[in-house]
This record gives C-alpha cells, structure tokens and sequence, in this order.
C-alpha cells in the first residue's frame, strides 16, 4: 500500500463509470477516501457502497457544467474528511462530427463539460489548496489535446484546452506546494463512444475501439503512480496509449 496514497481525500467528477470509476476503485483500495462526483446518482451511491460507504467513499450528484454543483462537490468533501488533498476532473465527452455537420449544440455540450467543468473543479479546489498549502490538481486530456483529426476538431480543441490550462495552473500554483498532472489516454474501454451523435463518426470509433481500446485501469494506474511519488516531485504530464493504437 502506498503512503503517499494512503488516508488522502481524493475527489473525482465523472465517476459513474469508465476512467472514473476504475479510479476510485483503485485508490480505494490503496487506502484513499473519495468523493465521487457525477449526474447519475444511483450509480455513484452504488459505487460507494461498494468502496465501504460512508466514512471511505460518498457520492453527490454533480453536473460539472454547473459551477455551484461543482463546488458543493469539493466543499462536501472538505465538510466530510477536513481537507481535499487530490481533485481528478475526469468527467469528458466525445461527440464528434465534421464542422461541416454543424452540431452546435454537440460542441457547446463539449465546451461546457470538457473545459468549462475542469475549470469550475479548479475553481472549486484551489482556494483549500492554496490555504493549506498542498495539494493536486489532476485533469484528464486525451491524444486528441496533442493529434487533430477529422471530425475531431471540436473535441481536440477543448482537449488541448484542458493542457494549455493544465500549464498554466502548474506555473501558477508554485508558491502554494500544489502538484499538478494532465493526463491523456488513448483509446479505453469506457462509455465515451457512446457519447458520439454523428453515426458515420460513430462506426468509425467504435471499430478502432473495438480493435484496440484497452481496460479503464489502465488510466487509474497512471494516475496512482502520479500520486504516489514523494512529494518533491510533481509529474505534470502523462500520455499513454494502447501498443495497437497508431493515431
């Protein structure tokens, strides 16, 4: 079991499943206490129960495109555990199209979630961390926030968005001793082809993920080995993907 990971309080949006999931139930099991935050209550209580309930792991519905949800999520946690020591801001979505397409309402779905809800998380931890002088702020990014492809445009903007934000949070944060880490996984096998509404850009990624896509603890392993060096040591940038995956 490692200490560093050991009687943290870890927060995590997007929860409900997938990467979320995978990684409460990693860091559960590593001796973490975790809020776990997402839309779909019934799944995160169940979640919970089955990380110990309360007083190891608790739910509350949040939609991290809304900033006051956002920020009861952190500041139950804090209410509840006396500190957040890691907030992981994971909850994304995916629908692409070609720009061609005009799916307005697909990609304002996506500025909402994918950036505006990792900075509402930002919001709502860093002024406990900058109190209390520690912390980790952890964002979740994707290949596609360092490859473009088409039908992907909208989607890889938001997802470089979420680096270029992760950069300049890490440059701001040095004086309060917050580590930061923005990882980008390739293709996992979680519910985010699910989100795609175009059904040409649907069969396309569902086959490449059928192909290649690689189990949710894969991203939870990352982000515990993040976690788990000591202190003085901050890993600010994580790529990974399956060995099939060529984009």
């Amino acid at each position: 079991m490692s200490s560093n990971i050991e009687g943290k309080v870890v927060v995590v949006t997007g929860a409900s499943s997938g990467l979320g999931a995978a990684v409460a139930r990693l860091l559960s099991a590593q001796g973490a206490l975790v809020v776990l935050g997402a839309r779909r209550m019934a799944r995160i209580q169940a979640l919970a129960e089955e990380l110990g309930g309360k007083g190891k792991a608790i739910a509350v519905e949040t939609d991290v495109a809304q900033c006051g949800q956002v920020k009861n999520l952190v500041d139950t946690a804090v209410q509840s555990f006396g500190q957040i020591d890691i907030i992981i801001n994971n909850a994304g979505l995916m629908p692409q199209s070609l720009l061609e397409s005009l799916r307005i309402e697909d990609w304002d779905r996506m500025i909402d979630v994918n950036i505006k809800g990792v900075l509402y998380g930002i919001a709502a931890a860093l002024p406990y961390m900058k109190a209390q002088k520690f912390g980790h702020i952890i964002n979740v990014s994707s290949v596609a926030g360092h490859k473009v492809g088409p039908g992907g445009a909208v989607y890889s903007a938001t997802k470089h968005a979420v680096r270029a934000l992760s950069e300049g949070l890490r440059q701001e944060v040095k004086p309060y001793n917050i580590r930061t880490t923005v990882i980008s996984p390739g293709a996992v096998a979680t519910e985010l082809p699910n989100s795609v509404t175009d059904p040409a850009t649907a069969e396309r990624i569902n086959k490449l993920y059928a192909e290649v896509a690689i189990p949710a603890d894969s991203f939870a392993r990352a982000v515990a080995f993040a976690i788990s060096q000591p202190e003085d040591v901050d890993i600010n940038e994580i790529v990974f993907r399956p060995t099939l995956q060529a984009y």
